[in-house]
């Protein structure tokens, strides 16, 4: 059986300062999820600097944080690096690894994504493992062969320890454009990952998979009631309190 609870994770980006996060952290806890959003679990992953000023803010809330990368090492002369044992830490439960932003601009390849999510798991973080497919490679009719590729590193690189992970589908179309995939094209994908996941591993059938690109509060409802949306992975609309609060709470 799959899990019941939605799990609606906020990723801040490079986005914040003290005086805003402590602003909108506020602001998330007077949404007081636990009882306004009791099917959800929720997370925010903040920059890491300001990591310890989150954790301190919602520590014995409902809440839970992670990280917005993580390194596929634990330790060593690795400027710039922050690792998962660093992370952990703080108190923090996810790392997200492999978002398009780092594939693109930072050349990530997929079996570097698959060894940050070993890394993460190595450390007691779950992993939030992206994929998602290009305007053009979806319009070339490409799209389940991108997110096959993508996911088939991380199930040859973590073998049983797969159903330990949390998957989230963005296209990188519908990141920051504004555009969102239909229901049922994010459903489509969803259908298909679950699949393949199904037949790497099958007690895998039960990874929560998670939906990105321009999630807001108007179409939140119909994404997450759709058969294969186990949540999401918020962008814009997590930096808003109200938003983020109204998108956990339609889950």
């Amino acid at each position: 059986m799959r899990a019941m609870k939605k799990l609606v994770v906020g990723n801040w980006k490079m986005h914040g300062s003290r005086a805003s996060n402590a602003e909108l952290i506020k602001g998330l806890l007077a949404a007081d999820l636990a009882a306004t959003a009791p099917k959800a679990d929720v997370a925010v992953c903040p920059p890491f600097v300001f990591l310890a000023d989150v954790a301190e803010a919602l520590k014995g809330s409902a809440i839970a944080w992670g990280s917005q990368d993580v390194s596929v090492q634990a330790q060593g002369a690795y400027t710039g690096e922050v690792s998962g044992p660093m992370v952990r830490e703080f108190g923090a439960k996810y790392a997200i690894v492999g978002h398009s932003e780092r594939r693109s601009y930072h050349l990530e390849s997929d079996q570097l994504v698959a060894d940050k999510a070993k890394a993460a798991l190595a450390h007691g973080l779950t992993p939030i493992v992206c994929v998602g497919e290009t305007l053009a490679e979806r319009e070339a009719g490409q799209t389940e062969a991108v997110v096959a590729r993508q996911m088939k590193a991380v199930i040859d690189t973590l073998g049983a320890q797969l159903v330990q992970v949390v998957v989230a589908y963005e296209p990188v179309w519908a990141i920051g454009t504004g555009k969102t995939a239909s229901p049922e094209q994010a459903q489509a994908v969803h259908a298909f990952l679950r699949a393949q996941l199904k037949a790497a591993l099958p007690e895998a059938a039960k990874v929560p998979l998670l939906y990105g690109g321009s999630v807001k509060p108007d179409n939140a409802a119909e994404l997450f009631a759709q058969a294969d949306i186990d949540g999401g992975l918020i962008g814009g609309a997590a930096l808003k309190a109200a938003d983020f609060a109204a998108i956990a709470r339609a889950a």
